[in-house]
């Protein structure tokens, strides 16, 4: 049920993100994919966890750890990190502060925005972070994961 694999935290150090599996086993067997909307990838079960973001509750562990914060930019795959940096001149200033369970770009779009909109809204918070801000954001992720709204 539980899974780990690499991210790209502060300074781009690389770090393992624990996470509850919501794909079947072989979800990437052809490379790294980005999730899509009604994903065939994600279980009956996947799609509950998903929506309810129970999923991302394992890493309260890399809070823990410190390799992540409650709040900030999500972490990215390396991947994708290098593919949009070369698409999106500076994507990886979102690796200046450390990577969040939560964030702006999650609250505003959650899985349904672009790399570009992501990147936009985790500069903006990087701009803007305070206490208050944080707060709107604790308070939006805990209306989300009632609502569901964003998953995929």
């Amino acid at each position: 049920a539980f899974f780990f694999f690499y991210r790209v935290g502060l300074n781009g150090k690389k770090f393992n993100i624990y996470k509850l599996r919501s794909m079947v086993n072989d979800a990437e067997k052809n490379g790294a994919q980005w999730a899509t909307k009604n994903d065939a990838r994600v279980t009956r079960v996947g799609k509950f966890i998903r929506k309810t973001r129970i999923d991302e509750i394992p890493q309260l562990i890399n809070v823990l750890k410190g390799d992540m914060s409650l709040i900030g930019p999500r972490p990215e795959r390396h991947v994708f990190t290098e593919q949009f940096e070369q698409e999106i001149p500076g994507f990886k200033q979102r690796l200046y502060i450390k990577p969040g369970v939560t964030g702006w770009a999650q609250v505003n779009g959650g899985y349904d925005i672009t790399p570009k909109e992501k990147y936009e809204l985790d500069m903006e918070y990087i701009e803007k972070q305070s206490i208050k801000l944080d707060i709107k954001i604790i308070f939006y992720t805990i209306k989300i994961v009632f609502t569901g709204s964003g998953a995929r």
